[in-house]
């Protein structure tokens, strides 16, 4: 049985509003921790997952846990994923963390409860805005209890590719006909700002790279269930418990076949 829609959420508000929003632009400099070159992460991060992890294992006992900070910092978690048949939930506490420690607000909360090897249920927050979107497989995507479908644009697209799947001898070519077609642009650098704007049809497509289960999971249920489809780029179905490459994300089966026939892996 998948789990309270309304009471997870309500779990990933208490989280935002006590330990992310009162650092929002407040971090000392000793919160903010390089993890790898480039990587960082802060204090509301840890806060954050801490504080969700107690309350979801509180909702479903015996469901396993898994955060992005606590598999940083415990490896062998993502070998769980791969032998998890079982319930699970995915927590990303800051997702665009980046973001956050510079001050922008393009960050959100990102929830996954995962069963038997697929996502059941997503949550996307952004805190600064009060924006909450919420999906359920088979039931549909509301973002602030509004039904969520997506309505293919009458202008051009509007998307953004990683071109770490493609060979540098093809980029040039690849760039060009991707510029003839449609409007590219920048990274938002918050897959789950990524998400939400394709499932509100303010951005039409994106390309990812190497997937994390945080990153990916809720946003792709929410764009399946608001109607658009995503796939990796062989075809197979996206599972959240796989760590390939090359994920595509498209309004309709239809735009992600002319898409990908673009950026066909080499």
């Amino acid at each position: 049985m998948s789990p309270d829609p309304e009471r997870v959420a309500a779990f990933i508000r208490e989280a935002a509003e006590t330990d992310i929003m009162p650092r929002f632009r407040a971090l000392a400099a000793h919160e903010v921790i390089e993890k790898n070159p480039g990587d960082v992460v802060t204090v509301a991060d840890h806060d954050a997952e801490e504080r969700l992890t107690a309350m979801l294992k509180g909702l479903t006992p015996g469901a396993l846990v898994v955060g992005e900070e606590a598999a940083h910092r415990k490896p062998h978690l993502l070998d769980k994923l791969d032998d998890e048949d079982g319930p699970l939930w995915i927590i990303d506490p800051v997702d665009g963390t980046a973001n956050f420690a510079a001050s922008r607000p393009t960050f959100a909360v990102m929830v996954a409860y995962v069963d038997a090897g697929e996502t059941r249920n997503g949550w996307i927050f952004d805190p600064v805005n009060d924006v909450m979107a919420v999906a359920e497989l088979g039931a549909g995507a509301w973002v602030n209890g509004t039904k969520m479908r997506i309505k293919e644009p009458k202008g051009r697209f509007i998307g953004r590719v990683n071109f770490g799947l493609i060979s540098q001898a093809r980029r040039p070519a690849i760039r060009r006909k991707l510029e003839e077609q449609f409007t590219i642009e920048k990274s938002m650098r918050c897959a789950g700002h990524e998400f939400a704007a394709m499932a509100s049809g303010t951005s039409q497509f994106r390309l990812y790279n190497r997937l994390w289960a945080w990153d990916h999971a809720p946003g792709v249920l929410l764009n399946r269930e608001a109607g658009g489809h995503v796939a990796r780029q062989d075809g197979a179905k996206y599972r959240p418990t796989e760590r390939t490459r090359g994920l595509l994300s498209a309004p309709n089966v239809d735009w992600w076949h002319r898409i990908n026939e673009i950026l066909r892996p080499d």
